[in-house]
């Protein structure tokens, strides 16, 4: 009987997984592990080896394709680039700016508010530029011994301690006090009076009064400064006493005309401020007219042309001044008296009645003197008519009657 043909599918045995693993281990096997080794060689490979990856196509060709691409040139980034780039990086750590560049609302910081001026530089001054310049002053006064020139415009006596009185200066913002110590030389006597009352009077009667001085200290932060108007007069002594021109001549000299301060005024006379001396003149030298207060005509702050009558220097601290208002002007008898004829009748005002007779003040400067009238006194300021009786050129007298009087 012929042999049936067998299918050799047919009789394919079964296997099962274990079968699996035992054939995958056999050493006849011609498998080959990932690395390429064949797997019949003495030492069988790991299970690890054995195990097939699967291929990451886009992978493989992504790293393909940059092995195959050239390498890009880095570019080259200059100083100034680099100082920009880290300037806005530091800008947006720190959050003080966005996209746009402008600062954001929350910490906006505010403008500084300039002056915007007509001309390249600013003209006018503000309060904080005259409170620099001020102090400017009195810093170069203190550090130079410049000579500062102010108004009395106060005068302080402390409760604590009633034996100080200070003058009260004010230089712009700052307030400059001067111990009377320093403003006024003491008298030689006192009579017999509190010595802190006579000081606290002599600054108290030269309240207003122009005067300079040197400041001592500074305090920048109270805004008071202490000074000294004796080391200022001092100072002008030397240069305008003792100075010389440069002929070898002296800047104040018997017989010259200078302006001079006026720093007190009393009923018989001024007090002024010569270049660092003070000068006395009594109420006959203060005008041709006849004048019976000074305080009617004067006071402190004011400014006067005198002229020296005498003048002697008793070494560098001695002086003997003699000064006159009136000798500085021209006599105005000399030209007014002109105007006068004997046995006319003129108007005038009552100027001053003493013992002497009637003053009475003329058109021109001059007074008239007259007797008293048999009809009463006549008042101090009431117009009168008065009748010339005689005319002297040689001496600038005058004299006449008054034959009227008008009621003020």
């Amino acid at each position: 009987m012929p042999k049936k043909a067998t299918n050799p599918e047919d009789n394919r045995p079964d296997i099962t997984a274990a079968e699996i693993s035992e054939t995958a281990t056999e050493p006849d096997s011609v498998q080959t592990d990932v690395g390429g080794a064949a797997l019949g060689s003495e030492e069988p490979p790991g299970d690890q080896e054995l195990i097939e990856k699967p291929l990451d196509t886009k992978t493989e060709k992504k790293k393909a394709s940059d092995a195959a691409a050239p390498v890009p040139k880095k570019k080259r980034v200059t100083k100034k680039a680099a100082a920009t780039q880290k300037d806005a990086s530091e800008k947006s750590e720190s959050g003080t700016t966005d996209d746009s560049g402008a600062p954001p609302a929350a910490r906006q910081v505010k403008r500084k508010r300039a002056i915007v001026s007509i001309d390249e530089e600013r003209s006018v001054a503000t309060l904080r530029d005259q409170v620099k310049s001020d102090l400017l002053d009195l810093v170069e006064s203190l550090k130079v011994k410049k000579i500062l020139t102010g108004t009395i415009q106060g005068v302080e006596r402390l409760d604590e301690n009633p034996d100080i009185s200070y003058a009260v200066i004010y230089h712009g913002e700052f307030k400059v006090i001067i111990p009377a110590e320093e403003l006024v030389a003491p008298p030689a006597d006192f009579r017999d009076r509190n010595p802190a009352d006579v000081m606290h009077y002599l600054i108290t009667k030269r309240l207003g009064a122009e005067v300079d001085f040197i400041v001592k200290g500074v305090d920048e932060k109270t805004g008071i400064a202490a000074a000294s108007r004796l080391d200022a007069m001092a100072s002008k002594r030397k240069a305008y006493f003792y100075g010389t021109d440069r002929d070898g001549n002296h800047l104040l000299y018997e017989g010259s005309t200078a302006e001079a301060r006026v720093v007190s005024v009393i009923r018989a006379g001024i007090f002024v401020d010569l270049f660092g001396l003070e000068v006395y003149i009594p109420l006959k030298e203060l005008s041709y007219q006849r004048l019976l207060d000074a305080t009617t005509y004067y006071q402190p702050g004011q400014r006067v042309l005198l002229k020296v009558t005498e003048l002697e220097r008793h070494g560098r601290d001695n002086l003997h001044v003699v000064a006159s208002v009136k000798q500085a002007a021209p006599n105005p008898y000399e030209r007014a008296i002109r105007r006068y004829n004997i046995g006319s009748r003129y108007v005038g005002t009552v100027s001053l009645v003493d013992t002497t007779g009637v003053f009475v003040s003329l058109e021109g400067g001059i007074d008239c003197l007259c007797s008293h009238p048999k009809r009463g006194r006549p008042p101090r300021g009431s117009r009168v008519t008065v009748r010339i009786l005689g005319i002297n050129h040689e001496s600038n007298r005058i004299w006449g009657a008054i034959t009227h009087i008008t009621s003020r």
